[in-house]
């Protein structure tokens, strides 16, 4: 994994496993499981919006200069991601599949829109613009 976009799009590809395994926790009821489900995805999950937010952002920005760009976008939507878990949260603890349902299914859209744009645009202009960085960028993320 030696670009920003290999790093970061294996790192959609775990959440997106954690998921499904999430969803299917919920459709067979198991709450307990549903709930250490849920907590291994938002784990990840911010943890991956930390890598970005913290720092491949802040550096692609300050390469770029580019603060209103692609990078705010993303960060918008990282923040509707974090209200919609907080949604699934209390869906869980409430014990309301149906509920959850219908939130998982907004968060699954907005996560695949979202990891699309990343993966065919922001990834690979930052590892056009950032070049020689990138080792020490993935460095840096892997030691969040």
């Amino acid at each position: 994994m030696n670009t920003i976009s290999s790093f970061l799009t294996h790192d959609h590809r775990v959440c997106d496993e954690q998921f499904a395994s999430l969803e299917n926790a919920v459709a067979s009821m198991d709450w307990e499981e549903a709930e250490n489900q849920f907590n291994k995805f938002s784990v990840d999950l911010l943890h991956h919006f930390d890598m970005e937010e913290k720092v491949m952002f802040p550096t692609f920005e300050d390469v770029t200069g580019m603060r209103q760009g692609p990078t705010m976008v993303m960060i918008i939507e990282h923040n509707q991601m974090r209200q919609l878990l907080n949604s699934l949260k209390e869906d869980i603890s409430k014990k309301d599949k149906n509920h959850f349902f219908g939130v998982s299914e907004s968060l699954m859209m907005l996560m695949q829109q979202h990891n699309m744009k990343e993966e065919q645009m922001l990834y690979k202009m930052a590892d056009s613009h950032l070049g020689t960085l990138v080792p020490q960028i993935i460095d840096s993320m892997k030691a969040l």
